[in-house]
């Protein structure tokens, strides 16, 4: 496959972004103006935004997470600490390493973006299903398989329909940088 093809793809797989509301198919910028005045009230009420993924999913969570502190002033947090994970993943559960501690973390009314390339990761489906039970917020991205588990259980959700890793993982990176861009712009005016 040559760059350009590469281009033209990733551009396709960009250009069919899919959001929804709950189950609901809304407007792409709909979708992200709905995302930046969630993100407003939650930093204006000094909540905080929780990003979890695995592999690269988890780089871009901690790179989105440093993006909305240093530049748009909201609290975030990642769960990256190796102690943290690894003690969970051992006295607990691999799949409870995000839900474990956002269980004595999460406010009613703070935020979990989770970021899943299959959207069918255990440990992110466990971590959305108690940011629910504890009146958190949920945004989703995925891709792949349109009917992927973590899909249902936000209350936003932007979906690629990336086939590889590459284009879910660099379509994600689009889509959390153009919210980041938002949210500054907002911010700076």
């Amino acid at each position: 496959m040559s760059w350009n093809d590469t281009v033209k793809e990733l551009t396709c797989c960009l250009s069919k972004l899919r959001v929804t509301s709950g189950n609901t198919p809304i407007d792409v910028e709909a979708g992200f103006k709905s995302l930046c005045c969630t993100s407003r009230d939650l930093k204006l009420r000094g909540g905080t935004v929780f990003l979890v993924g695995n592999g690269a999913s988890a780089s871009m969570a901690s790179h989105v997470a440093a993006d909305l502190a240093k530049n748009a002033h909201i609290r975030t947090e990642v769960f990256s600490d190796l102690a943290l994970i690894t003690a969970v993943a051992n006295d607990i559960s691999y799949d409870q390493v995000f839900a474990e501690p956002l269980q004595r973390r999460m406010h009613p009314g703070d935020m979990l973006v989770g970021i899943s390339s299959s959207g069918n990761s255990p440990n992110v489906i466990n971590a959305a299903t108690k940011a629910r039970e504890l009146g958190g917020e949920v945004i989703t991205l995925t891709a792949m398989a349109p009917d992927n588990r973590l899909r249902k259980l936000g209350s936003l959700n932007f979906y690629l329909p990336g086939k590889t890793y590459g284009l879910a993982e660099s379509g994600h990176a689009a889509v959390l940088h153009h919210w980041i861009d938002m949210m500054v712009a907002d911010y700076m005016g």
